[in-house]
């Protein structure tokens, strides 16, 4: 009778054991989910139960081996929580929403593979470790362990340093980096490798383990700003300032060359043949980097041309030129026709005009060079012999076009007779090539003619007067001729106080 109350007693204690287990651990595993959101699936289910039968058959006393495969098994199923957790808390919660890092689901699931062999491995070893066949077992899952991470090792590496590319973020999509020799942008980070275009349209995949081994130049961090280089040889006889000054100038009209921070110029070797200088400018986007080595170097080319200054052929090389039919003569007149035509010109004979085209400089323009700037001192004047140029002026902050220059224009001509400073920019829409007046050349002419001192200062008042738009009615014509007289009177001081005459 008592065996049979002490039975009925360990009976209720086993089923209250196992209600009170499964309900607290289905209470806990819900209460993380609702409240952590931590998704707990199938196999929380399956651990829950097995947990509480676990506890039953204890709390009963049962000693059978079956209970050691029993244990086993709930050491197996955890795994499932300790994924779940750190699937949740690390993974989502801190690497992608609070560091902005997306975690490859390849790596999710060799965590959770990496977790499960551990815990078989320590199932294994401390729960069978009596079991003969199990120690083979073990040894042959450690030899294929070994075999699989030499054959993985390539693939892991690449997924660690995939790891640590999107930790550390040294560079972004759409950044442009130096690798090697080369400059491409980023178009693709992936778990494996990094996927990178170049301005050819050639696309690099480079494995992460590889890249994380080189020196990453991120031309685009922290701003997209930075300095390129341009290096060009002068000929030894022109003096380092000079070239300077040339350089600067063709460095700065260049297109897309940012004005902040302005360009510098450096003088770097002496060569065997040539003076090196190198050109550093500062740039946007890097995709332009051949628009802006075009610009830079077409311009040089110009700017060394007009300031005759020599870029040298190798001093090895044997350079044997024919020279070209001079066309100083045709260009001399066809200035000459030109300038003929030109008012301001009239009062000149032809040996005093003759004079003034042989000291006058011929200069060559490319285009999109500006032959003069709006605001800019000046005292000189341009013929313009071939090519076209378009006329503008600032307004309201913008540049607004107010007329196109041909074959056969002069502009310039205020600036040379009292050094006013430029009204207006004059660019060159196509190659131009152009005679300039300079204030020397014109200064010794009129020394020669001083009589065309009166002619010029009249026909100044005359074309300020135009700008001004006064009305020639007859009623207003004594006041026209008062106004005529007093422009005429100031621009004669103004040309004799010029030319020190």
């Amino acid at each position: 009778m008592i065996q049979a109350f002490i039975s009925s007693q360990r009976a209720a204690a086993t089923v209250i054991a196992f209600i009170l287990t499964y309900f607290l651990a289905v209470t806990l595993g819900r209460f993380f989910k609702r409240r952590a959101g931590v998704p707990l699936g199938f196999f929380s289910q399956i651990f829950c139960l097995t947990l509480a039968f676990y506890a039953a058959i204890t709390v009963y006393g049962v000693h059978a081996d079956w209970r050691n495969h029993l244990g086993a098994a709930l050491v197996l199923l955890s795994p499932a929580f300790i994924v779940a957790f750190v699937n949740h808390f690390l993974w989502d919660l801190y690497f992608e929403k609070k560091r902005q890092t997306p975690i490859p689901h390849i790596l999710r699931e060799i965590f959770a593979l990496i977790v499960f062999l551990i815990t078989l491995l320590l199932v294994l070893s401390f729960g069978y470790h009596a079991e003969a066949q199990l120690k083979g077992l073990l040894a042959g899952s450690g030899i294929a362990a070994i075999i699989l991470g030499f054959a993985g090792q390539n693939l892991f590496g690449g997924i660690i340093a995939g790891i640590q590319l999107q930790i550390s973020r040294p560079f972004r999509v759409g950044d442009w980096l130096q690798v090697g020799e080369r400059f491409a942008e980023v178009m693709e980070i992936n778990w494996r490798s990094t996927r990178l275009r170049t301005n050819d349209g050639i696309y690099l995949d480079i494995p992460n383990n590889e890249i994380v081994r080189q020196t990453i130049v991120n031309l685009h961090y922290p701003t997209q700003v930075h300095a390129m280089r341009v290096r060009v040889g002068i000929d030894y006889k022109t003096p380092p300032n000079r070239v300077k000054d040339a350089l600067m100038r063709a460095t700065k009209n260049a297109e897309l060359v940012l004005k902040d921070p302005p360009p510098k110029i450096f003088l770097v070797d002496f060569a065997d043949h040539a003076v090196i200088y190198e050109i550093k400018f500062y740039m946007g986007n890097h995709a332009a980097i051949n628009e802006v080595n075009d610009a830079i170097r077409t311009n040089v080319w110009y700017e060394l041309k007009r300031q005759q200054i020599t870029i040298p052929f190798p001093i090895r090389t044997l350079h044997l030129e024919r020279r070209p039919r001079d066309r100083g003569g045709e260009d001399q007149e066809q200035a000459r026709e030109i300038l003929r035509g030109e008012p301001l010109f009239q009062c000149l004979g032809d040996e005093q005009l003759d004079a003034l085209l042989q000291h006058s400089r011929l200069n060559h323009f490319g285009r999109g060079e500006r032959l003069i700037e709006e605001g800019a001192e000046g005292d000189s004047m341009f013929v313009l012999l071939r090519g076209s140029a378009n006329v503008s002026v600032a307004k309201n902050g913008a540049a607004l076009s107010v007329g196109t220059l041909h074959s056969g224009d002069c502009f310039g001509e205020m600036s040379l007779l009292t050094g006013e400073r430029r009204t207006a920019t004059v660019r060159a829409a196509a190659d131009c090539y152009v005679l300039e007046i300079s204030k020397p050349v014109m200064g010794e002419v009129i020394r020669q003619s001083p009589e065309c001192l009166n002619q010029l200062s009249e026909l100044l008042a005359k074309r300020k007067m135009e700008t001004e738009g006064i009305i020639k009615d007859a009623h207003l014509a004594q006041n026209e001729a008062a106004k005529q007289r007093e422009y005429s009177a100031t621009f004669l001081r103004r040309l004799r106080t010029f030319f020190e005459l």
